[in-house]
């Protein structure tokens, strides 16, 4: 019998290596779990790509208004026919029905985009014929939130969309 009082504890006599106990393997574990994490958000926080901004600037003023809102979106979704939004090819199309005449129909649609700010625009609704075509140059690839805010004969509507350009 081999005798290993003089051998630190951790180190076997017939094996070559070194030898971690289960309380310091967690300990290890869990550093190196800290450390991975502390990467992505360093990572995140420094790359100017994944910017947290807020949707909307006036958050508290925007959210007084938000019963106002909410009835517009319920006229909008009480309507039998609706403005059916589409992603086609050469853009986003906005197509109202034919019930609606198109030159009494004004109003704006607000296209955000959550990820970056300097990308959202407006475009007034002013037309000729039942659709509004917004044109594929002005969408980069990614999400977009579409508020579609409009009146017809003195009725107030809300739309909002979201949708993924490729």
């Amino acid at each position: 019998m081999e005798d290993n009082t003089n051998k630190p504890s951790g180190v076997s006599s017939g094996k070559k290596g070194f030898k971690i106990n289960w309380g310091a393997g967690i300990v290890i574990a869990m550093g190196l779990f800290m450390g991975f994490i502390l990467y992505f958000v360093i990572k995140v926080q420094m790359n100017s790509k994944y910017d947290n901004e807020l949707v909307v600037e006036e958050y508290y003023k925007h959210d007084a208004k938000f019963g106002d809102e909410m009835i517009r979106v319920q006229s909008a979704h009480d309507l039998i026919q609706k403005p059916i939004i589409t992603n086609k090819e050469d853009g986003v199309t906005i197509a109202f029905p034919s019930v609606f005449a198109p030159e009494k129909i004004k109003g704006k649609v607000s296209l955000y985009r959550p990820s970056m700010k300097n990308l959202d625009f407006e475009i007034p609704i002013s037309l000729s014929k039942p659709t509004l075509l917004i044109p594929k140059s002005k969408l980069l690839g990614g999400r977009w939130d579409i508020n579609m805010e409009w009146q017809y004969e003195g009725k107030a509507y809300l739309t909002k969309e979201t949708i993924y350009i490729n």
